[in-house]
């Protein structure tokens, strides 16, 4: 699943490790998900989208079929 965590992340300044935190997962978690070989659970998901103010949608975005 493509998304654009990384550059949230970025632009709030804060490391891996800090969201990890703030979202209760592992900064290894965090790797994963922002090198698109993990797709979050629906939870986590919804916790990153809260932790950022916004939507998933604005976050996550489905690969074509």
């Amino acid at each position: 699943m493509k998304n654009d965590l990384r550059s949230r992340r970025d632009a709030e300044s804060i490391s891996q490790e800090e969201l990890a935190v703030a979202v209760d997962v592992t900064r290894q978690t965090i790797n994963a998900i922002e090198r698109e070989r993990y797709d979050p659970s629906l939870e986590l998901a919804f916790a990153l989208a809260d932790h950022f103010g916004c939507s998933i949608e604005d976050i996550f975005e489905p690969e074509d079929s």
